[in-house]
């Protein structure tokens, strides 16, 4: 049995696990969204009032943008994108599943380790692109 975003019960309490574990083991990182590409939330960790919908929307459309530009480039398919800000950075992550195509997003502050936050939101793309998407 599947839930409105397409993903199965299994897969998406892993990604709520997931989500949880990095926002909690990471310093510095307040929010871990993963959502369709289409913008909605599928999973969620967030800290500081953050609303997970917004977060889910505007990772669709940062994730969208720079796969046109991968694309225009002839660089191949776009796995991930960085945005450093003066007090912390986001971090995008492409998800490639064969039900449905996720993003996840990554919100940490100047505390955090920017090449830790990426090796760990890329483990996750990982993690949830492995998930077998038939498991009810």
């Amino acid at each position: 049995m599947t839930v409105s975003h397409g993903l199965s019960k299994t897969a998406t309490a892993l990604a709520q696990r997931e989500a949880r574990k990095l926002v909690d083991e990471l310093n510095g990182v307040t929010a871990a969204v993963i959502a369709t590409i289409d913008g909605f939330s599928v999973a969620s960790a967030v800290t500081g009032g953050l609303d997970p919908a917004r977060v889910a929307a505007m990772t669709s459309s940062i994730v969208a943008i720079s796969g046109v530009v991968s694309e225009e480039a002839r660089l191949g398919r776009q796995k991930s994108v960085i945005v450093q800000t003066e007090s912390g950075f986001a971090v995008f992550c492409s998800v490639y599943r064969r039900d449905v195509e996720l993003v996840i997003n990554v919100i940490a502050g100047e505390s955090a380790v920017l090449a830790l936050v990426s090796y760990r939101a890329a483990q996750l793309a990982r993690t949830l692109a492995d998930t077998s998407p038939f498991h009810a």
